[in-house]
This record gives structure tokens, C-alpha cells and sequence, in this order.
């Protein structure tokens, strides 16, 4: 069985920077991403898609999007590393700070040094995409982090739902971020 791939692969006028598509977003944070009005967008898919394809050691990346799906499922995954990693049962309020801290720390983007998947992501062409880039990611990992939120506690605010934190195990293609 084939893993899960993009829906957003045939999406007409993507920005591209480096081979990441810089995929329209619905959310509140400020950053380089275009609003959409969409009910569906590339965060919903990552949330979606994440439990089917962490299955996955091998995936066949057919273009921009995909990269920026397995970016998302990548970071989703140690989104749920950090939340289950606290001592104790985290509730939602501690669960969101741990999480805006993990978005907004310095992170290696395609192209530098310490950016682990720099076989399968291009490199900004100057320093504008560069920053284009760090900005949507921060953008992107905010709110990814915030709509994680609200599906992990949807039965509780005290305690994590077990089915997501079940995950923190699994690795998607045998990488991490972190």
C-alpha cells in the first residue's frame, strides 16, 4: 500500500522557494503565507494524513507540496514528542506553551547546515527566499501547533488523547527534526 501524497500537488500558481511550496494558509498568525478561504488547507491534510503515513519508512516525494506535507508530519511528530516528554499528564494550557516555544525557537531551514533533510530540499537561491521561507515555517508551525492542540484535547483539557500521543514512537521515513 502506497502511502498518502498531497492533494495540493496539482494546485495551479504555488510559490515555490527552493522546491518547498509556500502553500496558502487559513489561520490567525502573521507571516508570508496568503489566507485562503478554504476549509481545507495543506495544516488539515498534515493533521489528516499524519497517523496513516508515520506507518511509512519510504515515500515517494512527487512534488513541491509533498515536501511540504512530509515537513509538517515531521514537525507534528516532535510536537507530540514534546507534549508527552513532560513529567506527568500535561493539560492543554501547558500543552499550548510548550508547543508556541517549540514553533518559535530557532529552527535550520533548508539549506543551512544543521537542516537535517538537505537531501531532499533545495536550498533558498538568496537571502529574500531564505527569509520568505523562515517566515512562512514559523507561520506554518504556529499555527499547525495551535490546530494539533485542539484535536489532542478534544475529549479532555486535563489530559492528552492517548490515540495521538500512541505516535510519539513511530518514525516517519526513519527521520526527526530534532
Amino acid at each position: 500500500m502506497p502511502a498518502y501524497h498531497s492533494t495540493f500537488l496539482s494546485e495551479p500558481d504555488t510559490r515555490v522557494v527552493g522546491n518547498f511550496a509556500v502553500l496558502p494558509l487559513r489561520t490567525k498568525f502573521r507571516g508570508p503565507a496568503y489566507p485562503t478561504a478554504e476549509d481545507y488547507d495543506i495544516i488539515d491534510e498534515i493533521l489528516d494524513l499524519f497517523r496513516a503515513n508515520s506507518f511509512f519508512r519510504n515515500f515517494e516525494i512527487k512534488g513541491p507540496a509533498d515536501r511540504t506535507l512530509i515537513y509538517g508530519i515531521l514537525f507534528l511528530s516532535d510536537c507530540l514528542s514534546a507534549i508527552s516528554s513532560k513529567a506527568g499528564t500535561v493539560d492543554r494550557n501547558e500543552a499550548g506553551k510548550v508547543l508556541n516555544t517549540l514553533s518559535l525557537e530557532h529552527f535550520s531551514i533548508p539549506g543551512d547546515a544543521g537542516f537535517p533533510l538537505n537531501s531532499l530540499y533545495a536550498a533558498p537561491r538568496d537571502r529574500a527566499e531564505a527569509e520568505l521561507l523562515r517566515g512562512y515555517l514559523t507561520q506554518f508551525r504556529q499555527e499547525l501547533g495551535s490546530r494539533l492542540i485542539a484535536r489532542v484535547y478534544v475529549d479532555s483539557d486535563a489530559a492528552p488523547s492517548k490515540y495521538w500521543l500512541a505516535f510519539t514512537r513511530r518514525r516517519f521515513m526513519n527521520k526527526s527534526l530534532s
